[in-house]
């Protein structure tokens, strides 16, 4: 079984055909970053058109590389994000996907995009032990799943205002760095002190839950008081704090539930400091951590790909009536 994945939830162009022993055969991402990157952010008017001009050409690549035909594939499915994202960036994938359904003559599901990036480390490792805990963060999501197999998945906590990556974001606009701030503020971090700001520890109780907008406030008023500090430090200072409250909360999670690996996914588990800590707990623990590739921590269609491929194995098709939800929630997956 093969399954042509489709994913436009935000500023990636995507497309990926994987097949039923979760074998990546092509996966091709485009991405419209540079767009963004003078307005400090993702615009969806400039993401959904840039989705609008790149889609077929990304499929048909991806389908190239994968040894098929791009006009008439042999392909079983077809794999498309459906929520959630930008409402724009949504249609565009979803109404290609109906399309070439209706064109090939094949089935199409929807998937969730968060539970994509569930399944992303099955890509790199197929045989993963189960129960699982994953740290998923992002640019906005933020959450600690327990998995105990492939699509089941109980949300043990999430973040109650901004997610990490965004928290990120927005320092570094404050900073004066560049879009994405993540990158920008690991690079800085490596080469400053992260004793230089003494901030606040969020979210201190029994519970998993997450917090980060209090936290990017205390930087913001920190560097008021101090202008002559070095954005190193600020950089570091800040890392810090936000993996500080990431991986407590991660060995919160060790020491109540028994599980038998460590997975990390997301845009944001590219970042050295979470890679670093999360890989320490899992020795610690004497559990595996499953740290993603550079290329499968971004958002990718392998993943949506996967995701669909046990979607259809036990639910079936979706009907064509199916349309994008921008705030489709995790918990809401069945």
């Amino acid at each position: 079984m093969k399954v042509l994945g489709i994913e436009t939830s935000c500023d990636e162009t995507a497309a990926s055909v994987v097949d039923d022993q979760l074998h990546v055969h092509s996966s091709v991402i485009e991405s419209s970053l540079d767009e963004h990157r003078a307005f400090g952010g993702v615009v969806p008017e400039l993401a959904g058109r840039a989705h609008v001009m790149m889609i077929s050409s990304v499929v048909e690549r991806a389908l190239v590389e994968a040894g098929l035909d791009p006009h008439n594939p042999a392909i079983d499915a077809i794999a498309v994000t459906s929520g959630p994202g930008l409402i724009g960036s949504l249609l565009v994938g979803l109404a290609a996907a109906k399309g070439y359904a209706l064109a090939w003559g094949k089935p199409f599901v929807g998937v969730h995009h968060l539970e994509g990036h569930l399944f992303a480390p099955l890509l790199e490792m197929p045989n993963l032990p189960w129960p699982m805990l994953t740290l998923l963060v992002s640019g906005g999501h933020s959450m600690l799943v327990l998995q105990s197999g492939p699509g089941s998945h109980e949300i043990l906590g999430e973040t109650i205002d901004d997610a990490a990556g965004e928290a990120y974001d927005k320092v570094a606009r404050w900073l004066g760095l560049g879009y994405p701030g993540g990158p920008e503020i690991d690079k800085l971090a490596q080469r400053g002190n992260a004793k230089t700001l003494q901030l606040p520890k969020s979210m201190t109780g029994e519970g998993y839950d997450l917090s980060f907008s209090g936290l990017k406030t205390a930087v913001v008023r920190a560097t008021e008081k101090q202008g002559d500090l070095a954005v190193e430090d600020v950089a570091a200072s800040f890392q810090g704090a936000v993996a500080e409250q990431l991986l407590r909360k991660v060995r919160q999670a060790l020491e109540k539930n028994e599980v038998k690996a460590l997975s990390l996914a997301g845009g944001v588990a590219a970042n050295s400091a979470l890679r670093q800590g999360i890989s320490k707990l899992a020795e610690e623990f004497g559990i595996p951590a499953l740290l993603p590739s550079m290329q499968m921590c971004t958002d990718n269609a392998a993943m949506i790909a996967a995701a669909g491929i046990y979607r259809f194995q036990h639910q079936g098709a979706s009907h064509m009536n199916l349309s994008a939800n921008p705030n489709w929630q995790l918990v809401d997956v069945s």
